[in-house]
């Protein structure tokens, strides 16, 4: 059983909003997060000296995973809990320029 859970209020707020501005993005990232529920490790997996420092205290987590969506955005999420419940947590959403920034590219 996958869980699916935001890293914060804000986050799950802005893609609530996003079905307002871009309904074709809103629409790309809910198949996502349907597609991440059923399987959990469909995304890139992320390297683990990329994960920024910050956010390894900040959310507590050890891995991270790229989703990619149309027009270079992309979704990330980390993965934990164990094999009978297991908790995908919904990071953001990031265009290429946010994610080149995030992860020093």
């Amino acid at each position: 059983m996958v869980i699916l859970r935001y890293a914060d209020e804000k986050i799950a707020k802005s893609i609530e909003k996003l079905e307002l501005r871009d309904k074709d993005l809103h629409r790309h990232i809910m198949n996502a997060l349907r597609n991440i529920m059923e399987d959990p490790v469909c995304g890139i997996k992320i390297s683990q000296k990329l994960i920024p420092k910050n956010w390894k205290k900040k959310y507590l987590i050890n891995n991270l995973y790229k989703y990619s969506l149309p027009d270079a955005w992309r979704l990330i999420y980390s993965l934990s809990g164990n094999r009978a419940e297991l908790i995908a947590i919904i990071l953001g959403g990031f265009s290429h320029k946010e994610y080149e920034k995030i992860f020093k590219y």
